[in-house]
């Protein structure tokens, strides 16, 4: 299938400025689509659990590895929220998706808002942020429970010195593991790690800066869609009260779904309720 905004070659999608995105597309074709955006510094992946309990259920799932992540091409520059956008945006067009419904997790949950900014809502049924960074993770003049610039060059020291040790130490606040009594699964761990290490150090890098210092109140004021915002109150990555609880007031008609005691990684820790409340809210709840 060819567009003029780019052209599907099997599981890729080659973009107008040559990089070649790698994604899955599961599931009935004709299905309400469901597209997900992943989280740093992960790959599609990481939603292969809500992709099969969605297709097995009549929903064409769709999830790719953002630029210079997992099996996409790893190009030098444009790891910031405007290319992952436009990015996307391509994809939903090239696919010819309609009445999609945006689901994003943590940087993933950027890039959806920022795809709506740029390109708007006409191919957008819904959207769901889960864990998700906007309105912003830097701590600002406006923006005072945001934080410290020192948070994030840390991650950038911990990236370049030595990434693998540092994404599994991540893992373990990532999903709650650090938490007194919690069950840790060491196959997720390495399945982190693993994911991380598909994606080029510069591209991971660079990305920090991406979810960490942009602002996305403007996006947010676009969005016109049922939105539901999830987020776990016990999530050491993207604070709660910072993000998800100030996210669901910018926008307008949004839906919050508080999870006590939960990670950022629930996607993966508490997949079940996850997938039922998403099922919930794609069929209309």
């Amino acid at each position: 299938m060819a567009t003029s905004n780019g052209k599907i070659h099997g599981s890729y999608l080659a973009t107008k400025d040559g990089t070649k995105i790698y994604f899955k597309d599961w599931g009935p074709k004709d299905g309400q689509p469901i597209v997900f955006s992943h989280g740093w510094p992960l790959t599609g992946d990481a939603f292969e659990d809500q992709m099969l309990f969605l297709s097995e259920r009549g929903f064409r799932t769709i999830a790719h590895d953002r630029r210079g992540n997992g099996r996409s091409t790893q190009v030098w520059d444009g790891h910031d929220m405007d290319h992952f956008a436009d990015d996307l945006a391509e994809l939903t067009e090239a696919l010819d998706l309609k009445k999609a419904i945006h689901v994003g997790h943590s940087t993933g949950g950027g890039e959806v808002a920022r795809y709506i900014g740029r390109h708007g809502t006409a191919r957008v049924a819904k959207a769901v942020l889960i864990g998700a960074v906007p309105p912003i993770m830097l701590k600002t003049d406006w923006h005072p429970n945001g934080l410290p610039m020192k948070v994030f060059d840390d991650i950038r020291a911990g990236v370049r010195n030595d990434r693998a040790t540092f994404y599994k130490n991540l893992s373990m606040a990532f999903y709650g593991f650090n938490k007194p009594g919690a069950k840790v699964s060491e196959g997720l761990r390495e399945s982190f790690v693993l994911q991380g290490l598909m994606g080029s150090i510069k591209a991971e890098y660079d990305t920090v800066k991406a979810f960490s210092e942009t602002d996305f109140r403007a996006d947010l004021a676009k969005f016109d869609v049922p939105t539901l915002v999830m987020h776990g109150d016990a999530d050491q990555i993207v604070p709660f009260e910072a993000a998800g609880k100030l996210t669901a007031s910018l926008v307008k008609g949004a839906k919050l779904k508080v999870y006590p005691g939960q990670p950022h990684g629930m996607c993966s820790t508490i997949k079940d309720a996850i997938n039922e409340d998403l099922l919930s809210f794609v069929r209309g709840g």
